[in-house]
């Protein structure tokens, strides 16, 4: 027994019965169980309780044993003065000041099913893709699961842009910047590109955004790329990246992305070029994305993109690839930054001044591929196929969230597999 699921087990009433009585044998009724506090203090507040036909109003603390309360200190906490029950799995020792208060004991060991601790030691203990994974059943999925989890975690990305808009003054279109440049990264590279886009002043990239050219240059300046240019096109680069360098006073900080273990089309020089190239496409970026209704709509922005010209016949800097075409960006690519960087921004954007854009978001998801992933791959195995990327989103941030943490007790359907005896 841990304190957590003890509090996991009070809040949804997972009892064998109700006809609790406390350590001295008084009849508890417990009239309201409070409200569940994941903060410091009581464990669950505005409780109600009937002993003796007389209605208590106050607060609940939980412990595992009753002398956690002394090991806690909570004699000494102006908090735990207010506390009109004190709920134990085993009463092991009595405590003074509680009895000079008259404050009961209840003590929880046998209305529990040991079924229930038996299946919460297991999960805990198991060392496989997701704890319940012997037991896991795709029937056990409840109603609108899907829906929120994702909604849980464009709630948790929308905290971190929000930490980010402080930061910039609420200048949304540097923070898209940024998160536009991180998703570009990719894995290996997206906080080395994040880290560039931040080294620049967004007014600048206003004030240079018409001409490609110098936008590339600003990206592969600040990479370190320039300083030996040893071709036409990195002469011009390198002339341009001087004198918006000067002009707009550029950090002499440098990143310098990697090359190891990415695909050619997947390197820093296209994948920075593409970017340079799509703040040069359009000028009113930000407006777009934000008040774009449908998946289309936003797919459309990105269609078009490609890195410029030198980049038909180059994957790095002089060297001449055989292959001759456009570096487009590809379907996959451009799902993967509509999940990554617009969705949550339109999200935070919206949600204090649009009841129904909880379900416009959903709706995006809803016309998004399912990410194939090796996380995927295991729920497959498992028998649970993803149709779209509202499924996909919504598995993996479980995973990342309950599975892998094994915090079973924040899962509905670990609730429903501990549940049922």
């Amino acid at each position: 027994m841990t304190e957590k699921l003890l509090q996991y087990l009070w809040n949804f009433k997972i009892f064998k019965n109700f006809d609790f009585k406390d350590i001295e044998g008084n009849s508890v009724e417990i009239l309201d169980f409070g409200k569940w506090n994941t903060d410091s203090g009581p464990d669950f507040l505005l409780a109600k309780i009937k002993i003796n036909n007389v209605i208590f109003a106050g607060n609940i603390e939980l412990h595992v044993k009753s002398s956690d309360w002394i090991f806690h200190n909570h004699s000494k906490d102006p908090n735990y003065q207010n506390i009109i029950l004190h709920v134990v799995f085993q009463n092991d020792t009595d405590i003074d000041e509680l009895k000079s208060k008259n404050t009961p004991t209840l003590e929880l060991k046998s209305f529990i099913d040991k079924n229930i601790l038996w299946k919460y030691e297991k999960l805990v203990s198991e060392n496989q893709f997701i704890p319940c994974e012997n037991i896991f059943d795709v029937k056990k999925i409840p109603v609108n699961f899907h829906e929120e989890n994702v909604l849980k975690k464009l709630q948790q990305k929308s905290l971190e842009i929000e930490k980010s808009l402080e930061l910039y003054k609420n200048n949304f279109e540097a923070v898209l910047f940024h998160h536009l440049a991180y998703s570009f990264g990719l894995k290996v590279n997206a906080f080395i590109f994040k880290q560039i886009a931040e080294s620049i002043n967004f007014t600048t990239i206003n004030k240079i955004k018409q001409n490609e050219t110098q936008l590339e240059a600003l990206f592969f300046g600040i990479s370190d790329w320039l300083d030996v240019p040893e071709d036409d096109k990195m002469q011009i680069w390198k002339r341009e990246f001087d004198f918006i360098k000067a002009k707009f006073n550029i950090s002499e900080l440098k990143f310098r992305p990697k090359f190891l273990r990415l695909r050619p089309p997947n390197f820093p020089t296209i994948r920075l070029s593409q970017l340079a190239n799509l703040y040069n496409q359009h000028h009113n970026l930000f407006s777009k994305v934000i008040f774009a209704k449908s998946f289309d709509e936003l797919f459309e922005i990105f269609k078009n993109v490609k890195a410029s010209e030198y980049w038909d016949t180059h994957f790095n800097f002089r060297k001449i690839s055989t292959v001759n075409q456009p570096k487009t960006l590809t379907k996959d690519f451009i799902e993967l930054i509509i999940l990554n960087a617009i969705l949550p921004l339109k999200y935070t954007y919206h949600k204090y001044h649009n009841e129904e854009i909880n379900d416009e978001i959903l709706a995006f998801y809803t016309n998004i591929s399912s990410e194939k992933n090796s996380i995927i791959d295991q729920w497959k195995n498992l028998g649970l196929k993803t149709k779209n990327a509202l499924e996909s989103q919504s598995l993996i941030y479980l995973y990342k969230n309950s599975c892998e943490e094994k915090n079973c007790l924040n899962c509905s359907i670990g609730f429903k597999l501990l549940k049922e005896t």
